[in-house]
């Protein structure tokens, strides 16, 4: 066997030594410089990345889609391909879109008292959490749920328990759950701003000095706010209301905005989201709620990377398009140039919705793997 002799250059001087260098602390996403963000609500129908897709014609910076069928159990428990959730945020990368909202299925109800639908439930919603943590999203939004005969306060125990209990074993990392306020109809959960603050107060309170795992937020959507009473039309109102979300929820707790007008008037707590400026909140009022400071993405006063999503009707192919135009005009900032007459409706499908007697819009197009037949 070869012998290796020792050399004098083999003595590391002390400075030399190795020494461990801590992890560089991650770096807040590019959605998060200031900059306005408008995102609406795609579809997934025939794969996720047709949503980035649409969302970037559309003249969006930002999105929300669903993970899955949002109207069916049956799609609860998808799991999506490692693959597909990949390109996708490969993809979502490369178009610059953030941030990412995941909207949760509309049948999960975190307050129910009946122990197979809470089951159902919490099953439902820890499914929504894997698929948004795997397809690298921003946020969660959740409606509360509807408290059938059970008191308020023990049906916010109940939500509070209840996310706990879908959070379990997932691993959230940068992903936040966002409570989203209602309209107020029937025995749901949220219409006050006094509600979904006790739910997010519930699950970010300490207990024994032990810091939660979850940090829950906020969605606010403004149709929902006219509905259940807050006129934000006028702009002492507004005012008002913006000290009070500040005083319950926290301002800095609501990083993501639907925008909607609403086809129902003030205090009339049924949700009808109407197109931009054809509503009962109408242009004016939202362009005063988009310019806000303290609604805003610019410091002092703003949030950076909030987000401004539409979730209002298509009627006719384009109507996506020109909401989306509206509210960066009323912004007043200038978006990302949309693509020339691209529209999530084509006319072939306008026509089949129709004739299947269903009403279109940005959430009601058909979901991944659910695609109509048109002739």
């Amino acid at each position: 066997m070869a012998e290796y002799p020792l050399v004098d250059n083999t003595i590391f001087e002390a400075d030399e030594e190795y020494i461990p260098q801590p992890e560089p602390e991650p770096q807040a996403p590019a959605w998060m410089d200031g900059s306005v963000r408008i995102g609406i609500h795609t579809s997934i129908a025939g794969s996720y990345l047709n949503a980035l897709e649409s969302a970037k014609k559309l003249g969006a910076n930002a999105l929300q889609i669903f993970s899955a069928s949002p109207r069916m159990w049956q799609g609860a428990t998808v799991r999506i391909p490692a693959s597909d959730a990949k390109a996708f945020r490969t993809r979502r990368e490369e178009l610059g879109l953030g941030p990412l909202v995941i909207h949760a299925n509309y049948l999960v109800n975190l307050a129910a008292t009946q122990p197979m639908l809470r089951t159902r439930s919490i099953q439902a919603f820890h499914e929504e959490l894997v698929r948004g943590v795997a397809l690298g999203a921003d946020y969660l939004v959740v409606h509360p749920g509807s408290r059938g005969e059970a008191s308020l306060e023990s049906a916010i125990a109940t939500i509070v328990d209840s996310i706990k209990q879908a959070a379990k074993r997932v691993p959230l990392g940068k992903m936040r759950i966002l409570i989203e306020n209602t309209a107020g109809m029937g025995l749901s959960v949220g219409s006050r701003l006094e509600e979904v603050a006790a739910i997010v107060g519930g699950l970010n309170r300490e207990i024994g000095g032990v810091k939660p795992l979850l940090h829950v937020g906020a969605c606010l959507d403004t149709a929902h706010l006219l509905a259940a009473g807050y006129d934000i039309r006028s702009e002492e109102v507004l005012e008002q209301t913006i000290d009070a979300i500040d005083r319950t929820i926290g301002l800095e707790n609501v990083p993501v905005m639907h925008v909607n007008d609403s086809k129902i008037p003030l205090g009339g707590r049924v949700d009808r989201h109407a197109n931009i400026g054809e509503g009962k909140i109408g242009a004016q009022a939202i362009g005063r709620f988009l310019k806000h400071p303290r609604l805003g993405t610019m410091p002092p006063e703003g949030l950076p990377g909030r987000v401004f999503l539409l979730e209002t009707p298509i009627d006719e192919p384009g109507d996506d398009r020109r909401n989306v135009a509206k509210l960066w005009e009323l912004a007043g900032v200038e978006g990302p140039e949309a693509e020339k007459g691209f529209s999530m409706l084509t006319p072939a499908l306008k026509r089949a919705m129709e004739k299947a007697g269903k009403k279109v819009s940005s959430r009601h197009l058909p979901a991944k793997g659910k695609k109509r037949k048109t002739k």
